[in-house]
């Protein structure tokens, strides 16, 4: 199937040229200042519109359980809602619920599939390392997941410990995959959060307070250190 957008203004990384693009099974075949449409294409007249690429948005959290809630989206209003601002692709994570990373990967593909108004791919949260787990984090790469994500904060519910973290990331590097980090200082939030409630510090605002920004920057030095 062709696809002629004409007359819009063409945005490229770097200039801005009004012009027609032709699309052929979504990828984008020929830019021209003018081409000649033919039978059995759909003509798109862009006149006055920009035409640039789509956005992606590398987080987001689509039908996620968390701490006995669920975010407010799933995959149909969350990229429903992206598609309105311009984000043709978004990158969902896939909790893990179980030590089967596999299966934990074929659940949330089976919830997207079958509502998502855009492209989407997923990265991979690693919060319970065993040795199954180990042997699985290669056999993502097989599934289209080449990121992953550690956590160094929600203590005893998402967090690794630096040794593992350490596995996770020699595994990673040693199979082409990204490793993402949540860099917080979880023991230090431990101690803030329940002083904080003790003094009954309990607005909103609080949150931020209780999470210092040195704690991330500690976080990102010592999972530097380890990587290296």
């Amino acid at each position: 199937m062709l696809t002629l957008i004409k007359n819009g203004t063409l945005v490229t990384e770097d200039k801005s040229q009004v012009g027609d693009l032709l699309i052929e099974d979504e990828k984008i075949i020929k830019i021209a200042e003018k081409i000649n449409h033919g039978e059995n294409m759909k003509v798109i007249d862009a006149s006055g519109l920009f035409v640039l690429p789509g956005g992606v948005d590398v987080h987001v959290h689509l039908d996620l359980p968390m701490f006995g809630t669920v975010s407010s989206d799933d995959h149909y209003t969350g990229t429903k809602a992206a598609a309105f601002g311009g984000t043709t692709t978004v990158i969902d994570f896939i909790s893990q619920d179980s030590d089967d990373l596999l299966k934990n990967v074929k659940e949330l593909k089976e919830k997207a599939a079958s509502k998502a108004a855009v492209d989407y791919s997923f990265h991979a949260n690693i919060t319970h390392l065993t040795e199954t787990v180990e042997k699985d984090i290669p056999l993502l790469v097989k599934e289209g997941i080449t990121s992953l994500k550690v956590f160094t904060a929600y203590n005893n519910r998402l967090r690794l410990q630096d040794g593992e973290i350490f596995k996770v990331m020699r595994i990673a590097r040693d199979n082409g995959i990204l490793t993402m980090l949540h860099a917080e200082n979880g023991d230090v939030i431990e101690i803030m959060v329940k002083e904080a409630v003790e003094a009954q510090h309990l607005s909103p605002d609080w949150h931020a307070k209780t999470r210092p920004s040195w704690g991330a920057v500690e976080s990102v030095m010592r999972a530097s250190a380890i990587s290296a």
